[in-house]
């Protein structure tokens, strides 16, 4: 049965399965407006996702077929894999980042071969062992899903107004989740008239007891040095300063008190960057240095999927050491290590 909550003021929430996944759920909001309503994400492409959604939608006094607009906080699949779906059923258009637009775009249009091979090359710049990276080297579309995700009609204009007739939706960019994820900022009056500046639909942003991942979304044809986590912190503070009454995230649960919430997470990085600074006191390659940093779980329980994204991870915040004159690539080094300055 669909868990389904009233936040009040014309907003809603649908709890959508993301399956054999930790997380257990992505909240789909439901806001309504003056032409239908719309959905902020949308959840797993999955049989029993989308059952739990149409489910969720008729208790929400609604159905799949009268959505009018998707509003798509950020690409992952376990927030736009039912956009299409519900667009097939409703007609509703589909809204996205242009960041992401066009990693969807990549996405759809790059033969799978070619990406198992930009994954080979760069686990292997990583310092990744063969038994590792064996696998991709014959690894097959069919072995890898998510190759076919909708593509958006729309593009979410960082700054401005949705166009969500009887409501005030605002996107906010904050880059660092994935180089397009934005926060949409409800700009009414809490219905409980909580003080504070609106509500935040923060996606994957601003979680109230999870530091979202932080790793690398790179076009292999583009060889631009990114800085995701520098992005992300930034983006961190630029939602601080909003000071929202109310945190709509797109998993766990509903929270107040968004700056403090911020203040917890920029403590974390900083503490983390320290601790890998202290890790650097000898050369370590991207992948070594992966391996001992600290996770939810020892290394040698990480599955396979979950070390490459912890990689990225890695990469990511190797590269904001060195942005902050941190640590240095040692010079000749193949697979190349870094070093702490």
């Amino acid at each position: 049965m669909a868990q389904v909550y009233d936040h009040g003021g014309g907003v809603r929430s649908v709890q959508v399965p993301i399956p054999d996944n930790p997380l257990g759920h992505t909240l789909v909001y439901v806001v309504q407006t003056d032409r239908g309503p719309v959905l902020v994400d949308t959840g797993w492409d999955d049989p029993d996702s989308w059952d739990t959604l149409a489910e969720g939608l008729t208790a929400c006094g609604t159905d799949v077929g009268a959505i009018h607009g998707v509003v798509i906080t950020h690409h992952h699949p376990d927030h736009h894999g039912l956009s299409g779906k519900v667009r097939e059923a409703s007609g509703a258009w589909i809204a996205m980042h242009a960041a992401d637009s066009a990693i969807v775009r990549r996405t759809r249009e790059t033969r799978a071969e070619r990406w198992f091979t930009y994954m080979t090359a760069k686990l292997v710049a990583a310092g990744a062992p063969e038994d590792h990276v064996a696998p991709l080297r014959t690894a097959r579309r069919r072995e890898l899903p998510g190759f076919s995700p909708a593509l958006p009609d729309r593009e979410i204009v960082p700054g401005e107004l949705l166009d969500l007739p009887g409501r005030r939706l605002r996107a906010i960019w904050t880059p660092g989740h994935t180089p397009g994820h934005v926060c949409l900022h409800l700009e009414e009056e809490h219905p409980s008239r909580l003080p504070g500046h609106g509500r935040l639909f923060s996606g994957d942003h601003l979680l109230p007891e999870i530091t979202p991942h932080i790793g690398l979304y790179e076009d292999p044809d583009d060889a631009t040095v990114t800085d995701p986590l520098g992005d992300y912190l930034d983006s961190l503070e630029r939602v601080g300063r909003l000071a929202p009454a109310e945190v709509l995230p797109a998993h766990q649960h509903v929270f107040t008190d968004a700056s403090a919430r911020v203040r917890q997470l920029l403590a974390h990085h900083e503490e983390r960057l320290t601790d890998l600074h202290s890790l650097l006191a000898e050369p370590l390659t991207p992948w070594q240095l992966a391996e001992r940093m600290e996770w939810n779980r020892p290394w040698d329980q990480i599955p396979y999927g979950s070390r490459n994204i912890a990689v990225s991870e890695a990469e990511a915040h190797l590269r904001r050491l060195v942005k902050l004159g941190r640590a240095e690539a040692v010079t000749g080094s193949d697979p190349v290590t870094y070093v702490a300055v």
